[in-house]
């Protein structure tokens, strides 16, 4: 608040005293007495002393006025509070100050009179005291009556008598009067707390659940730590160190230098590590319990979300995005191959590498689960890198990969080591290009596995495993047709046919079909070495992929980088069906659950679903599934059981994708019929459509 003190003259002694003067003097004539003597005396003593030093001003100065704020700041209150702000995610200064400073508090039960107890309290006094006002008052009449009555007893018995009834009627009207004057409290109205009693409901109580669950086992651990005992951990340490060698020397004799240094770093950090171990089983599960809650929607997409859309859409289909699958290790190298495990659903192995020969460096052999879409499940690095792998059907812990420098190599998933537990050598008879496809076959006569290569050197090699080493047999050698040329002393020269894809039959055992870089694709068996069963002219460029059917037995379909794919009867030289897709396909894969749905995947970023049954002409789904336009896809591959698919990039990214419901439509139920389910019911469907086509080539 403002404080405006003008400065006001002092007033001259002399004045001062005489006004005084005056004044006693009317007070000492006013009261009667004399007045005289001691007024000099009295008057001295009441003279103001100017001091010497004061400031003599004139009319203007003492007229100035001085204005002073006076403010209520606390000087000890503190200026730099500082509180964190989650808004902004910072600490944060606080700009105003509290300045208030209590002296002094006492609790007391004053109740201020405005307010609803005190009227309350106000009302009840108020009663108390009418009631007994009104409780004297008839008191003191009953008092007169009485008095009344006393000299009236004097006269005759007769009239006493109704002299004692007026006299009783009094009593009970005091009585009455005393009830009736204590009215009951009287509820004060209060707008604030008004509540329509119709209509509040009874709510129901909340529950509590509980749950007791066992603690954990505890155990009380102690020992002691002496010289000699901690000698005698070292030497145990020693010998099983020791013993670890020993074991991979007796395993693997032929090793190279480099390997058995990995091999003893990794024993030494084993057998360190042997307590962690023992959580590492705990810590996956935790791991996958953080991920399920971290990727909830994605599950919760997978499992149950359906595309409502799809009824209003003609027959078309979406793809919806689940996970996407990546690892910093593998971060530029391509997905060069994808392959679903086939004992355990959710888990897939994918190939890394790369497809430009200028660039090559080191492979990678992932396997994921969709348990755990952040992290895989195993790593494996190589020298060169991996072009093509298969998991075995028997065993789904072997995992056979071919290399771009010729190599084969199987790993176990039992024994997680960065070395395959075998490897082909340039002694075993490797191959000299770059191995593009490897596919596990049925066990030999003596128990053996055995599993097929195709190669880029034109040959097809059957390697068996025979006693912990890797056995190779030439099963055919591409030739060229036409290209063979006679030299002098009989001998005759050809050009090689560089095989890229090939595809064992789903029935027949030794048929087998390879696709090379000259767009050719060959019928082979492997009983025939020297010639081919069949040979198909079917692209310009090199042949992508080849796959049979999984349910017609003469139905197969290749793609090529020829922008086609095309549908064939192995016992026709024409294919049946040819699609443009205006990108190179780099692969393409039959459904498992239909004869006439399959999925390509083209090098601009698209994947084309098609079924045959809803649309001969053109595919049901073109959609783009990578993030960018340079992004090839590379692979594509259905889940066995459930209604996904996953493609890989040249970036090394697995996405997931779910099919929706137009995608994988299954026959109508009609009224009164069962739906008749199974391969024969695939392959009638698929015959329906050959048999069209069959017959408009007849008739031109």
């Amino acid at each position: 608040f403002l404080l405006s003190t003008p400065q006001l003259p002092p007033k001259d002694p002399t004045i001062q005293s005489i006004s005084v003067g005056r004044g006693t003097k009317k007070r000492e004539e006013d009261s009667g007495t004399e007045v005289g003597e001691g007024t000099e005396d009295w008057i001295q003593s009441k003279a103001a002393v100017r001091p010497p030093d004061q400031l003599e001003l004139t009319d203007a100065e003492l007229k100035e006025e001085f204005t002073r704020i006076l403010t209520a700041n606390n000087p000890h209150a503190p200026q730099n509070i500082v509180r964190y702000s989650f808004k902004e995610g910072t600490y944060k200064p606080i700009g105003f100050v509290d300045q208030l400073a209590v002296h002094f508090t006492q609790v007391g039960n004053l109740i201020p009179k405005d307010s609803d107890e005190g009227r309350r309290q106000h009302y009840r006094e108020e009663l108390t005291a009418g009631s007994q006002d009104s409780a004297k008052v008839v008191i003191s009449e009953t008092e007169n009556l009485e008095e009344d009555e006393e000299p009236k007893e004097l006269e005759a018995e007769a009239g006493s008598q109704v002299d004692e009834t007026a006299a009783g009627i009094p009593e009970k009207v005091t009585e009455e009067s005393v009830e009736t004057m204590q009215p009951k409290e009287r509820k004060l109205t209060n707008k604030f707390n008004f509540s329509e009693r119709a209509s509040q409901t009874l709510n129901n109580r909340l529950r509590d659940r509980e749950c007791q669950m066992e603690p954990p086992p505890r155990t009380n651990f102690s020992a002691t730590a002496n010289q000699w005992e901690i000698y005698d951990a070292y030497v145990e340490e020693l010998e099983k160190q020791e013993k670890t060698k020993e074991k991979e020397k007796a395993k693997m004799p032929v090793a190279k230098k480099t390997g058995k240094m990995a091999m003893r770093k990794l024993t030494s950090m084993e057998s360190q590590s042997d307590d962690i171990t023992k959580v590492s089983q705990a810590a996956k599960i935790v791991e996958r319990m953080v991920n399920q809650n971290t990727y909830d929607d994605i599950a919760q997409d997978f499992k149950y979300y359906e595309d409502a859309a799809d009824e209003y859409r003609d027959q078309e289909g979406t793809l919806l995005p689940l996970w996407k699958f990546q690892n910093d290790k593998a971060k530029r190298l391509a997905v060069t191959a994808l392959c679903w495990n086939p004992k355990y659903r959710d888990l897939f192995a994918v190939g890394h590498g790369s497809y430009d020969f200028m660039k090559q460096s080191r492979g990678m052999l992932l396997l994921y689960s969709m348990k755990n879409p952040s992290f895989p499940e195993y790593i494996f690095s190589s020298d060169s890198g991996i072009m093509c792998l298969d998991i075995h059907v028997d065993h789904p812990y072997l995992v056979v990969v071919g290399h771009y420098d010729g190599n084969v190599a199987i790993y176990n998933l039992k024994k997680p080591q960065s070395q395959p537990s075998f490897r082909s050598t340039a002694k075993s008879g490797k191959h000299t290009d770059p191995v593009w496809q490897v596919k596990w076959q049925k066990d030999d006569m003596d128990q053996n596995l055995n599993f097929f290569s195709v190669s880029s050197d034109g040959r097809i090699v059957s390697w068996t495993l025979v006693k912990s080493e890797l056995v190779h047999t030439d099963v055919i050698k591409l030739k060229v047709e036409g290209s063979t040329t006679e030299v002098s002393e009989g001998l005759q020269l050809y050009t090689v046919g560089c095989g890229t894809a090939f595809d064992f039959h789903k029935e027949i055992d030794y048929l087998f079909l390879v696709g090379t870089e000259e767009g050719k694709i060959y019928k082979c068996s492997k009983s025939y070495s020297s010639q081919f069963l069949d040979t198909y002219d079917a692209h310009n460029m090199a042949v992508d992929a080849v796959s049979w059917n999984p349910y017609h037995t003469k139905v197969f379909m290749s793609c090529s980088s020829d922008w086609t794919v095309k549908i064939w009867d192995h016992t026709i030289k024409t294919p049946m069906f040819i699609y443009d897709l205006n990108s190179a396909v780099g692969d393409v894969a039959w459904a498992p659950y239909s004869s006439t749905v399959f999925a390509a995947v083209t090098t601009d970023g698209k994947a084309h679903v098609f079924d045959l049954a809803v649309n001969k002409y053109e595919a049901i789904c073109n959609q783009p599934v990578v993030a960018r336009k340079k992004n090839k896809i590379t692979h594509v591959q259905f889940n066995p059981i459930h209604p996904i698919i996953i493609v890989g990039d040249d970036r090394g990214h697995v996405t997931c994708l779910k099919l929706s419901p137009n995608l994988r439509k299954m026959p109508k139920e009609k009224k009164g019929q069962e739906v008749q389910k199974g391969p024969a019911v695939e392959i009638a469907k698929l015959d329906k459509l050959l048999n069209l086509v069959r017959e408009v080539k007849t008739k031109t």
